[in-house]
């Protein structure tokens, strides 16, 4: 409840920042490092890229206050995942990666629960 009386009035751009800064501290202290955060291209943007041993994972941040509307990940559809796809395509060949796996995860942010789900291969 601690998180939710913090950012119960802030806006939703100041919320998903927050998710992703919670992510972040998630992801790292699975071992991985973050590469970058809030890549953008023409195509799109990727919350965070990580990289795990000699995986490379795309990861989208979801955030809400609790389930009460349906899950996070729900807002990760085709299209959503299209877009990432292609940005992560064009970071991969900008920047010569080769030989790595790739991955795409989802990581829900509820705030009410403080909960925080990892969907690994989400898409």
């Amino acid at each position: 409840m601690e998180i939710y009386k913090m950012i119960k009035n802030l806006d939703n751009v100041k919320k998903g920042k927050i998710g992703e800064n919670i992510a972040k501290k998630y992801l790292i202290s699975l071992g991985m490092t973050i590469i970058c955060s809030n890549y953008r291209t023409k195509f799109g943007e990727i919350d965070i890229i990580a990289k795990l041993e000699n995986k490379i994972i795309f990861v989208e941040v979801k955030s809400r206050m609790s389930k009460d509307y349906g899950l996070a990940c729900e807002a990760v559809d085709y299209k959503k995942a299209s877009k990432i796809t292609s940005v992560a395509k064009y970071y991969i060949s900008t920047n010569n990666l080769k030989n790595y796996e790739i991955r795409f995860d989802v990581i829900e942010i509820y705030f009410i629960e403080e909960k925080i789900n990892h969907i690994e291969n989400a898409f």
